[in-house]
């Protein structure tokens, strides 16, 4: 995928304007954030009101514009022994995905934090690129959902790509949400809830003339709403898996790949968090009631099976 279809799209924690960031709080009532917080007609007090405003938001789990990525091998069946995460760099490949077809299915949406307060509706859009034949066409499958603060989307294995077509040299994801509050796009989502949204995009071995208009829409949709008054964009990664062993990339390999916000990604030292079965979460080592602090998504690759 030679660019970001979302280049369009700027998360809150890519702004460094710090009265925008500041009007957009206002704007979906954050709990946090006062009303008169910038705007102050003394300059000595406006600008104590905008370093104020910036020490409150700096440590905020939405202010991250950066990803830490891991990954889960998939478990032995009825095993509910502790799994560890690695970096998916540090996985050997499965060759025996190249040129076959895959499923990708959300598993795990969880908000620490995002912009605003109480229940989000999150609209979550991946994109991809299905390579068919001598061709590559892009698909992408938004769904939304509505998560309280601090805790996970009531789902799991969520579909959104099955029979994704996979090339001789892996292939690439990418990911944005977008924090819904404007209630005139609430119909917007209310369609994405509907039925034909609920079995994701199913993908075949030749190229789909409807899918180029499909994908367009949906990613027309997502741009719009990220741009729109009470709605603001909070996370975008691209994530390329690949079956080279160099050092820096990542491997492609069943199983759930994470990805967390965060201000660098040394915030996260993987050998300290495992996968708990038996609690369904990610905990920290040497405490299992302390959970990852942070926004996240993870998806799973499974093999296609006809």
């Amino acid at each position: 995928m030679p660019s970001s279809v979302f280049d369009d799209i700027k998360v809150i924690g890519e702004s460094e304007d710090p009265e925008w960031i500041a009007a957009k709080l206002q704007q979906m009532k954050d709990p946090d954030v006062k009303s008169d917080v910038v705007g102050d007609t003394n300059p000595e007090q406006g600008d104590k009101g905008i370093l104020e405003f910036l020490n409150l938001v700096q440590d905020q789990p939405w202010m991250y514009a950066t990803h830490k990525f891991g990954y889960i091998a998939p478990r032995k069946s009825g095993s509910m022994k502790s799994q560890p995460i690695e970096h998916p760099s540090a996985i050997e490949p499965d060759n025996t995905l190249k040129n076959r077809r895959i499923n990708i299915r959300l598993d795990r949406l969880h908000i620490e934090k995002y912009p605003g307060g109480g229940t989000h509706n999150v609209m979550v859009t991946f994109a991809a690129r299905n390579q068919v034949a001598d061709t590559q066409e892009s698909v992408s499958f938004s769904q939304t959902y509505r998560v309280q603060e601090g805790q996970s989307a009531g789902i799991s294995g969520y579909p959104v790509f099955i029979g994704l077509n996979v090339g001789s040299q892996g292939v690439a994801f990418e990911c944005s949400t977008v924090n819904v509050k404007n209630e005139e796009d609430q119909t917007i989502l209310a369609a994405l809830e509907s039925s034909p949204f609920q079995s994701g995009l199913k993908l075949l071995t030749t190229a789909q003339p409807a899918i180029a208009p499909f994908t367009e829409i949906t990613l027309g949709v997502v741009k719009l709403l990220a741009k729109r008054n009470e709605n603001v964009a909070v996370q975008k990664f691209y994530l390329g898996l690949d079956f080279e062993n160099s050092a820096m990339g990542c491997r492609l390999a069943e199983g759930n790949y994470i990805a967390v916000q965060v201000d660098d990604e040394t915030a996260i030292d993987w050998k300290w968090w495992i996968y708990k079965p038996d609690l369904r979460a990610i905990v920290h080592k040497l405490d299992t009631y302390e959970m990852l602090p942070y926004n996240y998504v993870i998806f799973r690759v499974s093999r296609y099976e006809e």
